[in-house]
């Protein structure tokens, strides 16, 4: 039963929508299939190794990652100290920070030459080694991500937890393990499975962590493998291959994980903690916080500290640096409208659709990327434009932008559809009462309360679209680069303080626009009611 008047307008054009990017998918897939089947070539990548390694990286991530996470949700839920909605805000911005960015902050960090190196010759005369090449150093980089990213997640469900049972559960003199079995665990349970099943697809799909920190072939996953056999001996037939295997796997993920709880994304200020463990627990959750604070701030504060030092001014003084700059500003800004045009219309459409089999229907397409990762978008259309003949300069620029909005999707339909359902839910029998159109219920109603989530919406595909390489891989050029392809090129070329100076830059850009424009959106919106 519609709790909202029935909008035949937003579900038309939401099923225009959902039904163009499934086409768009299924092209992007019969590009690959078509290629696969018509190589002649024999291949030699070894499929099963590839699929061996990104498997027991993907699952060690995901194991990892849950541990970390959890633990550092807990402490954040227990202690409350000045500066703790900040501390809260950095780790919830982990899921916008640059995977390149971290990466080269770990090798700034325990790099031949790293900080950690250089402190230990001097103490002891000796280096520590290099951890962070290897398998060693991707699943850092990745715990370090997607860490914080199941953190936020699990303190927004701690946070849930009823104010009335944390009392009862003080009264009673809960001990902390008695705590987590009898209030924490049954508001967590329904949501680990469901973030352990996303981390899984984000480590699996990981480019450029692995590309910069792989080490060799040894180390490779299927997404650098793609590329490798794409830009390095441009072999078709086995990328394909990989191609192909890589969607299956994600696709199975994807089914699976269907049947989960849905993850809402929160990005808002955390409940300030009520309950006070004994003082043994809350020395460790000090531990666990500190640790996790420093190992998540120490990489970005290196980046910081190495980009922005003498090297900065002779790259700014390159043109090559500000067409680069313009690229990624132009293609971020076109890659955000288009994700919260795609968003708002899929959103508000299954919000007018009821909760038939339509609803489904029109969520699927949005979750297409998760199933068809960067790298393999890449390569589907890649394949397409060369198929249809079309320079392949002249359709980089379109395919970027699509391709970073297929990216970012995901997320933006899971920041916009819960609160238009709390709104359908709480205002929708007085938008029925009213008798307001569509635009008006939009424009007085909906937007108002959806300033900051669009905000987010916004700064998210951004920040995705600012620090991807995955899409952009393929397409490349000497003429049209992004930053973090002119970061990836420096890298290449040994040139490290440039590549420094640029990762400085991607990471400041990053956490200015998404710290801005989430509060100059709720503002406006605020201005607007």
């Amino acid at each position: 039963m519609l709790t909202l008047p029935h909008r035949p307008l937003r579900v038309a054009a939401a099923c225009t929508l959902a039904a163009a990017v499934a086409t768009l998918i299924a092209l992007v897939l019969w590009s690959i299939l078509a290629a696969a089947t018509q190589g002649s070539a024999g291949s030699r990548v070894d499929v099963l190794h590839l699929l061996r390694m990104t498997a027991l990286q993907a699952g060690l991530t995901t194991i990892l990652s849950l541990l970390v996470g959890g633990a550092l949700a807990w402490a954040l839920n227990r202690l409350r100290f000045p500066g703790r909605d900040f501390v809260v805000a950095l780790f919830a911005s982990a899921i916008v920070t640059p995977g390149m960015v971290v990466a080269f902050g770990l090798l700034s960090l325990w790099g031949r030459n790293g900080w950690i190196n250089q402190l230990s010759e001097w103490l002891f005369g000796t280096a520590l080694g290099n951890p962070a090449f290897g398998l060693s150093g991707i699943l850092l980089a990745h715990v370090v991500l997607d860490g914080a990213f199941a953190a936020r997640i699990m303190l927004a469900r701690l946070d849930a937890i009823p104010e009335a049972r944390l009392k009862i559960g003080q009264s009673l003199g809960l001990s902390p393990w008695q705590r987590f079995l009898l209030l924490d665990w049954p508001a967590l349970r329904g949501t680990v499975p469901g973030v352990g099943a996303i981390i899984f697809l984000l480590a699996f799909t990981s480019f450029p962590i692995v590309l910069m920190l792989g080490g060799g072939p040894a180390n490779q996953t299927l997404e650098v493998a793609i590329y490798a056999a794409v830009r390095q001996d441009f072999g078709l037939v086995g990328a394909v291959n990989l191609a192909a295997t890589q969607i299956a796997v994600c696709s199975l993920v994807i089914l699976a994980a269907s049947a989960l709880a849905p993850i809402p994304a929160n990005f808002g200020s955390s409940r300030p903690p009520v309950w006070q463990d004994a003082r043994s627990a809350r020395l460790l959750q000090w531990l666990v916080l500190a640790i996790c604070f420093v190992g998540f701030l120490l990489p970005l504060l290196s980046v910081l500290v190495d980009g922005l030092g003498a090297g900065i001014g002779a790259v700014v003084a390159r043109p090559a640096f500000w067409w680069a700059a313009l690229s990624s500003l132009v293609i971020g800004s076109a890659s955000a409208l288009l994700t919260l045009g795609l968003a708002l219309a899929l959103a508000l459409g299954r919000g007018a659709s009821g909760r038939g089999p339509m609803r489904t229907l029109l969520g699927v397409p949005a979750f297409a990327y998760l199933a068809v990762p960067a790298v393999v978008l890449s390569l589907g259309f890649f394949l397409l434009v060369r198929r249809l003949g079309l320079p392949t300069e002249m359709a980089a620029p379109f395919v970027v932008v699509l391709g970073n909005s297929l990216l970012a999707l995901p997320f933006a339909m899971a920041t916009l559809g819960p609160p238009l359902e709390a709104i359908a839910r709480s205002r929708g029998k007085l938008i029925r009462s009213l008798g307001l159109s569509g635009w008006q219920q939009f424009a007085l109603v909906e937007y108002p309360l959806l300033g900051r989530d669009i905000g987010v919406t916004l700064a998210l595909s951004f920040c995705f679209s600012l620090g991807d390489l995955g899409v952009i891989a393929l397409f490349g050029t000497q003429d049209f680069q992004t930053l973090p392809l002119m970061m990836f090129r420096a890298l290449g070329s040994y040139r490290g303080n440039d590549a420094a100076a640029i990762a400085a830059i991607l990471l400041l850009g990053t956490i200015i626009v998404f710290v801005g424009l989430p509060k100059l959106l709720e503002r406006t919106a605020n201005a607007a009611r």
